[in-house]
């Protein structure tokens, strides 16, 4: 495995990269409260077979954290992912992204960018989501869903979204993550049923107060494009955090989709990372 630093607009991200160099890459991105070491499991099935990539986003692990709220906006992150495809693909040639949690949440927005960001057009082969729909997704389900007074579909999903509301409070979630960051930790690791798989690093209490910023500068989005890069779509049915129905219209933003729903909770990428490991694995094998 080697590490090196890559600059993005203000900040400095911690990029580890190992496996087949030659072989496609594929780049994953952690979520919140996460760092890389999150796909500590996943990387050594995929190994054998790519050039895995991951870095610790902006204000998480080895990376540093923007001077301001507004660095946490997502076109911020889409300069990010576009630092790491040049530094890690020098030659133009494309990636496959896989994303979990925020890190999906961010990855579809470039995806549904690429046609229009000539820095991403043409760099993406295929994009496997898990945990995380897109912003605009979330948003059309939301505004669809009201006006179909599909009212307990939506209040469901609301319903297991609290704690974004609680994140829009000044100064108390910071506080919490920073003296309470340990209790939070262990918290998540019993209710989550991750005791045989705990991952978060040491920064997990500073990651948290940080990347709260990335719910309070990334409201959801009300458009209603659609991208040509082919997704493959991992719903957690367990997720405690997203409902399935969340991605019911998938298919209306990404026309070239396969679904996969896998009895499991949030952070699947722990519990079932052989699993995953293997879809991504056929998924970027079918398109090369």
């Amino acid at each position: 495995m080697t590490e090196q630093m890559v600059a993005s607009s203000g900040v400095h991200l911690l990029v580890r990269s190992s496996g087949h160099l030659d072989g496609p890459t594929v780049i994953l991105v952690h979520g919140f409260p996460d760092s890389q070491g999150v796909w500590d499991l996943v990387i050594p099935f995929l190994e054998p077979h790519f050039h895995v990539v991951t870095y610790d986003v902006r204000g998480a692990g080895g990376s540093s954290a923007p001077e301001t709220r507004k660095g946490y906006r997502m076109a911020r992150l889409i300069d990010d992912l576009v630092a790491v495809i040049e530094r890690m693909r020098p030659d133009g040639g494309p990636v496959h992204l896989v994303g979990h949690d925020w890190g999906s949440v961010q990855l579809w927005s470039a995806v549904m960018h690429e046609g229009a960001d000539a820095r991403l057009t043409g760099r993406i082969a295929s994009y496997t989501s898990i945990s995380g729909p897109g912003l605009d997704l979330f948003g059309h389900f939301v505004s669809a869903g009201l006006r179909k007074r599909e009212f307990g579909k939506v209040g469901r999903q609301l319903a297991r979204s609290w704690y974004i509301a609680l994140f829009q409070l000044p100064f108390l979630p910071e506080l919490a993550f920073r003296r309470f960051g340990d209790s939070i930790r262990k918290s998540l690791t019993r209710k989550q049923h991750l005791e045989g798989s705990v991952h978060w690093a040491d920064t997990f209490a500073e990651d948290g107060a940080n990347c709260i910023n990335l719910y309070r500068t990334n409201g959801l989005e009300f458009t209603h494009g659609t991208t040509n890069v082919p997704v493959q779509l991992i719903v957690p049915t367990r997720d405690d955090f997203l409902t399935p129905a969340v991605y019911a219209t998938v298919a209306d933003f990404a026309p070239v989709v396969r679904r996969i729903d896998i009895v499991a909770g949030h952070w699947v990428i722990r519990t079932h990372p052989e699993v995953i490991a293997d879809k991504v694995t056929a998924f970027i094998g079918e398109n090369v």
